[in-house]
C-alpha cells in the first residue's frame, strides 16, 4: 500500500482556497452592500457606479467648506434642467441654512456627508450613528426631506460604517469619476478629466465651492448633452431593490 505525504503548507493553502470559494458563493441580501472576499476579510462595498444600458450619469456635490458658489451652481443646473445630489455636512448645514433651503427649493436631492466630516472608520459604531443621525436632524430642522444616501468623508469606509448607514435607511455612495476640482486645477483640466472618464452609469464627484466649478460645470453639462447623456441625481440613478454590487463597486440588477 502506498501512502501520499502532503506538506502542511499545501493542506493549509487548499483549505484557505476552499474557504474563499465558499464565502464568495454566499448569496447577498437584496438591499445591502455587496460582501466580497478580499484576502482574509469579508468586506462590504458601497456603490461606485451603476451598470445600465441607458446613457445616464449622476452628478454630485460635496458641501463641507464655503458656500460662495452654491447659488451659481444651482443657477447653472436650472439653466440645463438638470438635477444633482448635494451631500451636506452637518456643520455646513448649521452655518448656511439659507443655502440648504435653496438647494431643496431648487428640487435637488440632499445626501448625508456626516456631521463633522471625520474619518469615520476611526469611530466606534455609536459615534458613527451619532454623526449620521445628527446630520439628518440638522437638515430636517430646515427642510423636511427624506435622506436615503450617505457619502463617507474622504471616501473612507468599512463594514461597520456601511451597516450603520443601512440601519438608518441609507445607501453608501462613492464615485467612479473624480473631477479633482478640490485641487484647484483649471476649468479645462476639470472638464477634460471628467469627459475622459465618464461612462453610462457613472457617479461624478464635484465640490460645491471649488475654485473653477462655475466655469467647468456648464461646459461639462453641454458636452454630456452633446454626447447623448442624460444627467440626473444619484437617487434616480441607483437601484433601490433587487440588486447586487460587485467587488469593483458596480451596482447591478439581479
Amino acid at each position: 500500500m502506498k501512502f501520499i505525504v502532503l506538506k502542511k503548507s499545501v493542506l493549509l493553502f487548499s483549505a484557505g482556497l476552499l474557504l474563499a470559494c465558499a464565502l464568495l458563493a454566499i448569496p447577498l441580501g437584496e438591499n445591502v452592500a455587496a460582501s466580497v472576499f478580499f484576502g482574509d476579510n469579508l468586506r462590504k462595498v458601497p456603490i461606485y457606479s451603476v451598470e445600465i444600458e441607458e446613457k445616464t450619469v449622476a452628478i454630485s456635490f460635496d458641501a463641507a467648506w464655503g458656500a460662495d458658489k452654491t447659488q451659481g451652481i444651482l443657477d447653472i443646473l436650472k439653466e440645463y434642467d438638470t438635477k444633482a445630489t448635494f451631500f451636506l455636512v452637518g456643520f455646513w448645514v448649521e452655518k448656511y441654512p439659507e443655502m440648504v433651503k435653496a438647494i431643496a427649493d431648487a428640487g435637488m436631492e440632499i445626501g448625508n456627508h456626516s456631521n463633522t466630516h471625520p474619518d469615520m472608520v476611526k469611530l466606534t459604531q455609536n459615534q458613527m450613528e451619532l454623526e449620521l443621525s445628527k446630520c439628518i436632524e440638522l437638515v430636517n430642522n430646515i427642510v423636511p426631506t427624506e435622506i436615503s444616501l450617505f457619502r463617507a468623508p474622504f471616501g473612507s469606509y468599512n463594514n461597520t460604517l456601511i451597516d450603520t448607514a443601512e440601519s438608518l435607511g441609507m445607501q453608501t455612495i462613492q464615485w467612479d469619476v473624480d473631477s479633482l476640482d478640490w485641487k484647484g486645477i483649471s476649468a479645462t483640466e476639470i472638464t477634460n478629466r471628467v469627459m475622459s472618464k465618464v461612462k453610462s452609469g457613472s457617479i461624478i464627484l464635484f465640490h460645491n465651492n471649488s475654485d473653477h466649478i462655475l466655469e467647468a460645470l456648464p461646459v461639462i453639462l453641454e458636452r454630456l448633452k452633446m454626447q447623448g447623456y442624460k444627467v440626473t441625481n444619484v437617487g434616480n440613478l441607483v437601484l433601490h431593490d433587487n440588486y447586487e454590487i460587485d467587488r469593483a463597486g458596480v451596482q447591478k440588477k439581479k
